[in-house]
């Protein structure tokens, strides 16, 4: 594959990202040309040496979303982050996607506990509009409504920390993937 073919492959693959990053890119591959064909070698040899453009492109759209996470942690950032991570390679389904769900399944769960916690008092004025109403169910559900505070305050500390964590360990396996790792 020559340099045309090669750039004109990696831009379509890059057509998610915006033209000026589109253009940085490319103006980074076709100095790694020029450089190469100093050196001596040939448009086929240096294509060779890089790799294929499709999965040049999967790498650096992986990082592009996991840079996007971190200028802005949405769930929208996270999930395109997810899902470009998954894309590098078939086991990432498994290495992924499997703790991906365990943690967002834990982070969903703590919030909807502390939610029904907080919530608590509402069942005691139904009881009261029903006619049912007992001063213990309303301390009770005063005391729920306190745990629910502090477990509401934990899990924002929680979810910001698994956030992190989770990016921590997406860089990672992109890095992984990319062969980067190295064991001095």
């Amino acid at each position: 594959m020559n340099k045309e073919q090669f750039l004109k492959q990696l831009e379509a693959f890059l057509k998610r990202l915006s033209l000026e990053e589109r253009q940085d890119i490319l103006q980074d591959y076709k100095e790694y040309y020029a450089m190469g064909i100093e050196k001596g070698k040939s448009e086929q040899e240096i294509s060779a040496s890089l790799g294929h453009p499709k999965q040049i492109a999967k790498e650096l759209l992986a990082s592009y979303h996991l840079d996007m996470v971190e200028q802005t942690t949405s769930s929208g950032n996270i999930l395109r982050a997810v899902w470009a991570v998954i894309g590098l390679g078939f086991f990432n389904i498994l290495i992924v996607l499997g703790p991906f769900c365990a943690l967002a399944g834990v982070v969903i769960s703590g919030w909807l506990a502390s939610v029904a916690f907080i919530l608590s008092p509402l069942g005691v004025l139904i009881n009261l509009f029903l006619g049912q109403f007992r001063m213990s169910d309303m301390f009770f559900s005063l005391g729920l409504c306190g745990i629910g505070i502090f477990i509401a305050m934990g899990m924002l500390v929680a979810t910001k920390s698994l956030t992190k964590g989770f990016i921590r360990y997406l860089k990672f396996n992109i890095t992984f993937v990319k062969g980067g790792v190295k064991h001095e």
